[in-house]
């Protein structure tokens, strides 16, 4: 395929790997086809459609890899659905009449765009999807090549989401400033709430990399300072059924013993429940552009402080929540080799004419490829069952709940 004009462009919630992104793919540019010019596309899908862009000048190409060093998304996001029309109609990205999808896909002919690089999660890339078909039915010669971005790391079937890694670590980081709060009022109930929609990969995750910091520090008992007081005493996931008296019961002994309990949530947890319970009573839950409640509306973490906090007869109830901090973070290591890899082989497939989300295809032997776009879908649940958070629920004491099965 001849590609002369690539655009770039990031959607939805922020992640630890926009801003890393697009600087692997202007330097991987750079490096095999100098010649090719890079645009990007500003807050998304939506200044696609009102063609707003910034050029890749060559001292940005020089100096692409500064954005490692950053988190965000320096060319801005913003959470469009292109099929969306009453919406797109509505925020005055499209005139009446018009198809959001066509007005997108003009934009691209006029800034003679041969690949657009979409980096985002599960709605960036279902929207792409919607993108690449209307392109591929109605003949425009370009293709869409998405990178998988989001904490939650539940996209069908990608083996490991870009930024997930990072937001864990910055997790388990916030929360070890957080518990130093355990001793500040008797009786303490930390809750942490973590992202996580419909996935508690990221929980479970940033309560595994917590423990592991945990162990290698020190501590002085004697004066108060003990690990147990310091440690994760519960955690509770979309995918797991909590049978929250039985739990109340097992963290009261708890409480007694070390006069606070630390537990981890994922916002998801518990939010038909709440959202039913918010409904019966007559409120409206807000939703935004895809049909999502809107998280900060329904607020799990309160309601699961509220409904611990009596049965534990907690005194004082602390509910941070760790997602806009790690969310915001820029890439560690491990994400920076895997967004490098990813990003490398989005070129490669943008050079030969493949479109599709790159990612480890878990239906492949997870094999990096470009993911058809077909295949791609959003609310893949966390496997419970994983060894390494069976080690952790058994280190808390903490017995597993049965299964949920979360659809898709």
């Amino acid at each position: 395929m001849s590609v002369k004009r690539v655009g770039i462009l990031t959607a939805g919630g922020l992640a630890p790997c926009l801003s890393t992104a697009i600087g692997r793919l202007i330097e991987r540019y750079t490096e095999i086809a100098p010649e090719i010019e890079i645009i990007c596309y500003t807050s998304g899908y939506k200044g696609l459609l009102l063609g707003e862009k910034l050029e890749v000048t060559q001292d940005i190409r020089d100096n692409a890899a500064v954005l490692y060093e950053h988190g965000g998304s320096p060319i801005g996001n913003s959470r469009v659905k292109l099929t969306n029309l009453a919406d797109c109609e509505k925020r005055g990205l499209v005139q009446p009449g018009q198809n959001p999808l066509e007005v997108a896909a003009q934009q691209l002919v006029t800034d003679k765009v041969d690949v657009l690089h979409t980096i985002g999660g599960d709605d960036t890339n279902t929207t792409a999807a919607d993108l690449a078909a209307y392109l591929a039915d109605n003949d425009y010669k370009l293709i869409v090549v998405g990178l998988p971005k989001t904490i939650d790391n539940d996209v069908f079937p990608i083996k490991q989401s870009l930024g997930a890694y990072t937001a864990a670590e910055e997790g388990a980081e916030y929360f070890a400033n957080v518990v130093s709060e355990h001793n500040a009022n008797p009786r303490m109930l930390i809750v942490h709430e973590v992202m996580g929609r419909s996935c508690g990969w990221l929980t479970g995750y940033t309560a595994k990399v917590y423990r592991d910091n945990l162990a290698k520090r020190n501590f002085l008992p004697g004066l108060g300072l003990r690990k147990e007081r310091l440690d994760v005493h519960g955690i509770y996931v979309p995918e797991m059924s909590v049978d929250i008296k039985a739990e109340a019961a097992r963290l009261s002994k708890v409480m007694d013993e070390q006069d606070n309990v630390n537990i981890f949530i994922s916002e998801g947890a518990g939010l038909e429940e709440i959202i039913a319970e918010m409904e019966a009573a007559g409120e409206e839950v807000p939703r935004d552009a895809f049909g999502h409640a809107k998280l900060d509306a329904v607020n799990p973490g309160k309601w699961f402080g509220s409904q611990f906090a009596k049965l534990l007869n907690a005194e004082k109830v602390l509910i941070q929540k760790s997602g806009y901090y790690s969310r915001a973070a820029a890439s560690n290591s491990e994400d920076l080799a895997l967004i490098k890899e990813c990003a490398d082989k989005a070129v490669e497939a943008a050079l030969a004419g493949i479109g599709g989300v790159v990612g480890h295809d878990e239906d492949q032997n997870d094999e990096l490829r470009a993911i058809e776009f077909p295949r791609i879908a959003g609310g893949k649940p966390f496997n419970i069952d994983e060894a390494w958070f069976d080690e952790v629920l058994a280190g808390i004491g903490q017995t597993k709940g049965a299964k949920v099965e979360v659809a898709h």
